[in-house]
């Protein structure tokens, strides 16, 4: 008989695969459109996908919550949906899926810092060693170089440019993780619907960019239909992604929930030579540290 810990751990696992998967197909997604411009379609196309569960649900209730919960929300969306996964994407095509997901995975290390900063929370000697452990994570990836890279001719400049738009990614994300956290911490938001509100907000504020978005249908038309791998990649990541990984956080105390969901580098590693991306013991090493830093930090 299953356990609700054992339908925790599995929810964990299958978010970050999920997270995994979708990285990787955005990347491998011929399209001629802008990250920005990427990401406010997926936005849109998640809103779509994730209508009929929310439709199901009372909005009545939600009412009760702060009306700064939803200030929160929306400025929430605007920093790590409109602008974190628009600096993501680009920073995927330029590091690839392996190197983007590791840097990426430097989260609660900011979160952290932003602690200590902001509320005056010391770290323990264990926390200071697994921020010790992430960001020699960051710098063995930050200083590779994969294979596929140099294969297709990126100057050190656009490699340069990579990191520094998933470490972009990286703080905007972490931000608009911070501001959602604050806006449900008193429990009046649903957070499926609290996600909703975020999309919503951040594809509002992508929306001018659709004035420069393609004429469709294309001409001349692409020789493979791209459509399912649009819709796939959406419901592996933000649909199917957001669903399990709020099992995991109801199911698993936050630590383990939060150590589990970080296992996407390590996910990444064998769909890096699909890639050209060839990792070596130096991106296996990369994987391993910052996965260990993150249980050090949540454990």
């Amino acid at each position: 008989m299953i356990t609700p810990q054992g339908i925790g751990v599995g929810a964990a696992l299958a978010a970050a695969l999920c997270w995994t998967l979708s990285s990787a197909l955005w990347r491998q997604l011929p399209t001629s459109l802008t990250a920005a411009q990427l990401n406010l379609l997926k936005n849109w196309l998640a809103l779509l996908l994730l209508a009929p569960a929310l439709l199901l649900r009372p909005w009545g209730a939600q009412g009760a919550a702060a009306p700064f919960a939803w200030v929160l929300l929306g400025l929430s969306g605007v920093l790590g949906i409109a602008l974190g996964d628009s600096l993501y994407f680009a920073a995927l095509r330029r590091l690839g899926t392996r190197r983007t997901l590791t840097l990426d995975a430097g989260g609660p290390a900011v979160t952290a810092l932003a602690g200590l900063v902001w509320l005056a929370e010391v770290p323990t000697a264990q926390h200071w060693f697994g921020l010790a452990l992430i960001t020699a994570a960051l710098v063995l990836v930050a200083l590779q170089q994969p294979a596929g890279v140099a294969h297709a001719g990126m100057p050190a400049a656009g490699e340069r440019l990579g990191v520094l738009l998933a470490l972009g990614a990286l703080l905007a994300g972490s931000g608009g993780a911070l501001l959602a956290r604050a806006a449900l911490r008193d429990g009046a938001l649903d957070p499926l619907q609290a996600a909703a509100v975020r999309l919503l907000v951040a594809g509002l504020v992508l929306l001018p960019l659709a004035r420069r978005l393609p004429a469709w249908p294309p001409r001349p038309r692409p020789a493979q239909r791209r459509w399912p791998l649009w819709v796939l990649a959406t419901l592996l990541g933000t649909s199917a992604g957001i669903a399990l990984q709020q099992t995991a956080l109801q199911r698993l105390p936050g630590g383990m929930a939060v150590a589990l969901l970080a296992t996407a580098p390590l996910m990444a590693l064998p769909l890096a030579r699909l890639e050209g991306d060839h990792p070596g013991w130096r991106g296996v090493l990369a994987a391993l540290l910052a996965l260990g830093g993150i249980t050090a930090l949540v454990v």
